[in-house]
C-alpha cells in the first residue's frame, strides 16, 4: 500500500512539472523594431505573420522556444519604404522567405526575468542571440478556460551582421532594437 501510495505522489509531481506546448496567441502578440534614420530620427515597424511556440511547464519554468517570421509582412507604415525593404537591397524575402529563432538555453536571472539564448537565421546567416526575458504573469482565462502566459522580450541586433542592408547607402544606423510582446496558450 505504501509502494502505490509514493509511486502515485511521484507520477502527479511529474504530470505537475510536465512541459507542454503554449502557442502565441498572435491577437495579443507583436514583434516591433525601431532603428535610427539620418541619426536624428528613430522608424518603428513590426511583422504581422509570425508564429512562437513555447514547450515549458505550468510555471513557465525552463522554456524552449521556436519562432518563425515572415520578413514579407513588415510594416513600417509606409508602402514604399516596405516595399524597399523587402528588395534585395535588405531582407530579399523571395529568396530568404523566413527569420526563425531557436533558443539553445535559458538563465534565470530574477524572480521573472530570464536571459534566453538560441540561434538567429536571417537572410541566410545563422548567429547566436540573447534575448532579456521577462515572464509578465499566469493565469487561467475565463473563456478558454486555458493557462495563459505574457512575455515580453528585448534584444538590439546589428543589422550588417545579417548581411541586411549592407550594400546600400541609406542612412539608417547599424543597430535594431527588438521588442517582442507575447500572451500565450498553453495547448
Amino acid at each position: 500500500m505504501k509502494k502505490s501510495l509514493f509511486i502515485a505522489l511521484i507520477a502527479m509531481g511529474m504530470a505537475v512539472n510536465a512541459q507542454s506546448t503554449w502557442k502565441s496567441d498572435n491577437a495579443h502578440t507583436n514583434m516591433n523594431f525601431s532603428v535610427s534614420h539620418l541619426v536624428i530620427s528613430e522608424v518603428t515597424g513590426k511583422f504581422r505573420v509570425f508564429d512562437i511556440e513555447a514547450q515549458a511547464d505550468e510555471n513557465f519554468n525552463a522554456p524552449s522556444f521556436s519562432v518563425k517570421i515572415e520578413p514579407a509582412s513588415i510594416d513600417t507604415d509606409n508602402e514604399r519604404r516596405d516595399n524597399h525593404l523587402r528588395s534585395a537591397d535588405f531582407f530579399e524575402v523571395e529568396a530568404y522567405p523566413a527569420i526563425t529563432f531557436t533558443s539553445t538555453a535559458v538563465e534565470k536571472t530574477g524572480e521573472n526575468t530570464f536571459k534566453l539564448t538560441g540561434d538567429l537565421t536571417m537572410h541566410g546567416v545563422t548567429r547566436q542571440v540573447t534575448l532579456d526575458g521577462k515572464l509578465n504573469g499566469i493565469i487561467t482565462d475565463q473563456r478558454s478556460q486555458k493557462l495563459k502566459a505574457g512575455l515580453k522580450f528585448t534584444t538590439t541586433l546589428n543589422r550588417e551582421d545579417y548581411n541586411i542592408g549592407t550594400g546600400t547607402m541609406a542612412p539608417i544606423g547599424k543597430e535594431v532594437s527588438i521588442t517582442i510582446n507575447t500572451e500565450m496558450a498553453q495547448q
